[in-house]
């Protein structure tokens, strides 16, 4: 068997573990956590933005 048949080989395994991984339940779950907490982390920079944001608005207005 040459080199380059084993690595296809090889591949064809590993694919097909990571296709029979992708279709579990504790993957999907895995995947609607690390999503959910990107989207919560998104969320409060955003409001950690705008309260910087209002804060330098207010001093700018202080010093006028």
């Amino acid at each position: 068997m040459t080199d380059g048949c084993k690595k296809f080989l090889w591949g064809m395994a590993a694919g097909l573990a990571a296709a029979a991984f992708i279709k579990t339940d504790t993957f999907k779950k895995g995947c609607s956590k690390i999503v959910a907490g990107g989207l919560q982390l998104k969320d409060d920079a955003k409001e950690y933005f705008e309260t910087i944001k209002e804060d330098a608005e207010d001093v700018k207005a202080e010093k006028k």
